[in-house]
């Protein structure tokens, strides 16, 4: 979002959000086809491949330290050099620590950078110092600190208070803070994220100049103030219910929720612990001890590298095995297609996948307790149809007691180079959980213009009984999220129309001004949200009006409840917050507009 600092003084991709400073390797055999003369032989039968191993070494870009490692800070300190303006560079790292205490150390962390600890507790690993996303690289403005993470660690911050200052696809997972969390960069410049789960903090969270957060299933120490849209669910010590103002939407607990797999050491073992699924969560998994739930050993992964085909991680797949992605980026000529239930397919340092040829990246069949985790998919420049199918069309299984879940897999079209898809994701599967996702059709970069890298729709969800909590999505050319399935529901939604709309005629959706950000489907009779935000900033042409942020079917069960929109600086103005409910935008003042009850 955008900033006030001179134009000369920018670094290089400043497209997004500059108003905001002044605004508050085996394949199939080939089938052969014989001559006439033996057309009515028998076909020779097919070689079965020979199987693929299990575990395995993780790889050059996954760095593994133990408090005895010499030079942690210099080796960190060179990653960061790296990665720390690589916005969309090829670059991917994950920063692994043993169990253990580690003194002095000050981990920045730039982008496509993970971090994690090796315990089955974040008290089993300790930094004595910090784990730092700042915005040097960008004039103090955070609102582009993408894909980075923090997971399963304690931090002591050497001054009291870690700094966190991020953007989407952000996650802070499973940490504990033994002090304070700044979300803002030096300087209180802009931010635009983000997301805390599964997390003690035990001092105060300031967010400051945070425009939206969502933290989930956690214990916070105090909050310190909201911007536009701050939501909480299943957090002891969140601030109590009060949108507009201050704008938090606090809900007791999370409905349904399954943390995200990780890796850890058993031993000299690596392990991936799966936690067990919990309804009405509030609070940590891992206070009182051994977190509940099973864990597999690294045997029974296929260990992927940057560069194998994707036939031979499909044969992996076939073979019964579970995908660990170590960083980089794979290139898939064909879908990964997961078949069996309870198939984990977990990312390292946003390892990535680009689709060829137009193809699906990840299908995912009608079954249960399939987990997603932990990587980015890039769409390639063949337009895809779609990107990620959870389930195909027509799923109807009872999935309620062993639901896939789809944890920090984040979707980008453009921004890297061309990319097209109609759609990114669509959720077939009954009782899917998305836990925290950024679909981004991209506003800056390379390869980025209303029809270059053309995204018509971001989420499309038909399966009933889906669960939403921590939904970004940004910047298609139509519908931003649909919602067909019954009894959906979403915890905070953070969205911005597209920035490059050239005209009103580009966005005009029949007889209304603009596609809605968040549409319900008009046979939809039970759905709810919470917490919900849409914003525009059509600098193209300022003069763009969009009717609303919000539509959906006026039903006594399709409820929302603190629904706001902002025109960022008055490029573009909405008409009202849901169908024609709502007070409009007013001018330049980027002060939003707030629905607390609909209908």
């Amino acid at each position: 979002m955008p900033d006030s600092s001179p134009s000369s003084s920018r670094p290089p991709q400043v497209g997004r959000r500059t108003l905001l400073g002044a605004a508050a390797a085996a394949t199939a055999a080939p089938v052969v086809l014989g001559s006439a003369s033996r057309a009515a032989a028998a076909p020779a039968p097919r070689k079965k491949p020979r199987a693929l191993p299990g575990g395995g070494d993780l790889g050059p870009n996954v760095l593994v330290f133990d408090p005895s490692t010499p030079g942690i800070q210099a080796r960190l300190d060179e990653v960061f050099r790296q990665q720390e303006s690589a916005q969309f560079g090829t670059g991917r790292y994950a920063l692994l620590f043993k169990p253990g205490t580690y003194n002095g150390l000050n981990a920045q962390l730039g982008f496509y950078t993970s971090i994690a600890g090796l315990g089955l507790s974040p008290d089993d690993t300790t930094i004595n110092g910090d784990v730092t996303v700042d915005a040097g690289w960008f004039n103090g403005n955070a609102t582009q600190n993408f894909w980075r993470s923090a997971e399963n660690l304690a931090l002591v911050p050497v001054n009291g208070t870690n700094r966190w200052a991020v953007a989407q696809a952000a996650p802070f997972r499973r940490m504990h803070v033994r002090g304070g969390l700044n979300l803002a960069p030096s300087g209180y410049g802009w931010a635009s994220g983000g997301y805390i789960a599964d997390s003690r903090i035990d001092g105060q969270i300031g967010p400051y100049s945070q425009q939206q957060w969502y933290t989930r299933d956690s214990a916070i120490g105090s909050w310190l103030n909201g911007v536009w849209n701050m939501v909480f669910s299943g957090v002891e010590g969140a601030p109590a219910q009060s949108f507009p103002n201050p704008p938090y939407t606090t809900l007791a607990t999370t409905p349904v929720s399954r943390e995200k797999p990780f890796l850890y050491l058993q031993g000299s073992e690596y392990r991936v612990f799966l936690p067990e699924k919990r309804t009405n969560a509030r609070g940590v998994t891992w206070g009182n001890g051994t977190p509940r739930g099973t864990s597999l050993p690294l045997t029974q992964f296929y260990v992927a590298r940057p560069g194998v085909s994707a036939a031979t991680l499909n044969q992996a797949l076939e073979q019964g095995l579970h995908l660990l992605l170590t960083p980089g980026i794979y290139h898939l000529s064909e879908p990964l297609r997961i078949n069996r239930a309870n198939t984990v397919v977990l990312g390292l340092g946003y390892a990535t996948l680009i689709p060829d040829g137009g193809v699906t990246a990840v299908k995912v069949a009608d079954v249960d307790g399939v987990r997603l985790a932990g990587f980015l998919v890039d769409a390639g420049p063949v337009n895809s149809p779609t990107l990620l199918e959870i389930g195909p069309r027509g799923a109807s299984r009872d999935h309620s007691a062993n639901p896939t879940t789809v944890q920090d897999v984040f979707i980008r079209i453009g921004g890297a180079g061309p990319g097209k898809a109609t759609t990114s994701m669509v959720v077939n599967s009954r009782h899917t959980i998305i836990d925290h996702t950024w679909v981004w059709r991209a506003d800056h970069g390379d390869g980025v213009g209303w029809e270059t890298n053309r995204a018509d729709y971001g989420v499309v969800v038909n399966g009933d009984d889906v669960l939403a909590t921590g939904l970004f999505v940004e910047h298609f050319n139509k519908y931003d999220v649909q919602w067909f399935g019954q009894r959906g529901r979403t915890i905070f939604f953070q969205n911005e129309k597209a920035y490059d709309a050239p005209n009103q005629a580009a966005i005009q959706n029949g007889s209304l001004k603009g596609y809605a950000a968040y549409r319900v489907g008009d046979a939809v009779t039970s759905h709810e949200g919470w917490g919900l935000g849409s914003y525009c900033y059509y600098n193209v042409d300022p003069t763009i009006v969009q009717h609303h942020g919000f539509a959906a079917p006026v039903r006594p069960d399709v409820r929302f409840h603190n629904l706001l929109v902002v025109s960022l600086g008055g490029q573009g103005q909405y008409e009202c917050v849901i169908n024609d409910t709502g007070s409009p935008t007013s001018g330049t003042s980027t002060v939003p507009s707030t629905v607390v009850s609909y209908p």
